[in-house]
């Protein structure tokens, strides 16, 4: 346990944890709209933020926060009445977004390749302190909002023109649900790089969902995916000095085949038993004669 001495990487853990509770806290209302990707396209905004961040030499967290959320806002906008030339109007956000980073970023006196790529992918010996400030607030709103508002972001999430009818500002709560996972790009940003963020959002969710039913657990089981992947992975870098971004990714999918495998003959033995149960009621009905002949009018 001689990682915990070093400042750096106590700092990094504290980090991973927040970005393993949050990134499927979000990302489970982003599967369930079918908005898997969302996280990336913001990740491309993000880098914008960063950019403008380093060129104005001040936080780039807090930059790449504010671009992100006005990011997120437009494509919710543009998800909502875009019709013909929406997916070209995203593109555009999306690739003008990661120009812009590395542009800024070259124009800037403090900015460098290096700066920028641990950002896209993430570093544990970069996480100051001033990042973990702002990483914590950030990560405090997520979950505010996510465990705040479950019942109306779930309600959304499987049906808007029901959520709409019993009364719920549909509108609204799309538009925090974007910037909501604006935000929970930034925070991530730091450990698993903007172009990676995506998969700590989906990957968890799409894992747990292989073993569970209902919402409530998978929230769960997928919050404590991401908390073993994103610590398993820091740590991993640091003893095998490999990318931490790529580490955790690549055990969450780890995680998700694995319990794919468990979960294929659970499936077909739930399935094989249920078969026999409607087998066995089909046979205590008498022959010649039909459930509804026992109602009586």
């Amino acid at each position: 346990m001689e990682f915990l001495q070093d400042p750096f990487m106590q700092r990094a853990l504290l980090a991973a944890v927040l970005v393993g509770i949050t990134a499927p806290a979000v990302g489970i209302h982003l599967v369930q709209r079918r908005q898997a990707l969302m996280g990336d396209g913001i990740g491309h905004v993000a880098m914008t933020g960063v950019g403008l961040g380093f060129l104005l030499s001040t936080n780039p967290v807090w930059m790449a926060t504010l671009v992100a959320v006005v990011g997120s806002v437009a494509m919710e906008l543009i998800r909502a009445y875009g019709r013909t030339r929406g997916d070209i109007a995203l593109a555009m956000l999306f690739y003008g977004g990661m120009a812009g980073g590395v542009m800024l970023m070259s124009l800037s006196d403090s900015g460098s390749n290096a700066n920028l790529t641990s950002y896209l992918f993430g570093s544990l010996s970069t996480v100051s302190d001033e990042d973990i400030t702002a990483i914590c607030l950030l990560a405090a709103f997520v979950l505010l909002v996510t465990v705040g508002l479950r019942r109306q972001l779930f309600a959304i999430s499987q049906d808007e023109e029901f959520a709409r009818v019993t009364g719920l500002p549909v509108r609204a709560l799309n538009l925090l649900v974007a910037v909501t996972a604006a935000v929970t790009v930034t925070v991530a940003m730091r450990v698993v790089g903007l172009l990676l963020v995506s998969a700590l959002m989906v990957v968890p969710v799409a894992a747990a969902q292989q073993i569970t039913r209902s919402f409530a657990v998978t929230f769960v089981v997928a919050v404590a995916i991401g908390i073993a992947v994103t610590l398993s992975g820091t740590v991993t870098s640091y003893y095998q000095d490999v990318p931490p971004g790529a580490t955790i990714v690549l055990l969450a999918i780890a995680v998700f085949v694995l319990l794919t495998l468990l979960a294929t003959p659970l499936a077909g033995r739930r399935a094989r038993a249920l078969a026999a149960a409607e087998a066995r009621c089909d046979l205590d009905v008498p022959v010649g004669r039909r459930p509804a002949d026992d109602v009586k009018v």
